[in-house]
């Protein structure tokens, strides 16, 4: 069964979580860098826990990561790493957090040389799965197959967020997500 078609047998509130990220997120071009680190640092925490997990503690990651602020998180000290260890609302995963942190370090040095994250993103696209997964173990931390995979796919870069039979499907692809653009 596809996500698309799960949705479908979820009910309440759960489904309404996975609804509103599977019709307005999920596998929609994303244009700013911020929101792009978002979603890197949503997935490299999604690792080992559900995506359900994740979207509800998405409002508190918001907050505790300055709205994803890339300069902000590459500044962070030890006092903000204590700060986030201590912090509930997120997942509270050592790794997890420093990976955040240089990640936004790497993205700074990304928008010197490119101009922005999503810019350094077009520049090598295209490229396979394979390709890319080793392109960010080069250039980010906590970045394995499945979580440079779902990072993609989520920001329009690799097909497969939706399938051809879910109405989303047509939706992106009117946004002109970075895959079918080349």
């Amino acid at each position: 069964m596809s996500y698309c078609r799960a949705i479908e047998t979820m009910s309440g509130d759960k489904q309404a979580l996975h609804k509103a990220y599977h019709d307005h997120l999920y596998g929609f071009p994303i244009a700013e860098d911020n929101e792009l680190f978002c979603r890197l640092v949503l997935e490299i925490n999604q690792a080992g826990l559900s995506w359900e997990t994740i979207l509800k503690k998405e409002p508190s990651f918001r907050k505790a990561y300055h709205n994803f602020n890339i300069k902000k998180v590459a500044s962070y000290t030890d006092k903000d790493i204590e700060r986030l260890l201590s912090d509930s609302g997120i997942i509270r995963n050592r790794l997890k957090i420093n990976a955040a942190i240089e990640n936004a370090k790497s993205i700074l040095v990304i928008q010197k040389e490119y101009g922005s994250f999503g810019k350094w993103l077009e520049q090598h696209h295209p490229k396979t799965k394979e390709e890319w997964v080793k392109l960010f173990k080069r250039t980010f931390r906590f970045t394995g197959g499945e979580i440079v995979n779902e990072f993609l796919m989520s920001a329009g870069y690799l097909p497969g967020a939706h399938t051809e039979d879910c109405p989303i499907y047509k939706k992106i692809l009117k946004a002109k997500p970075m895959w079918k653009t080349k």
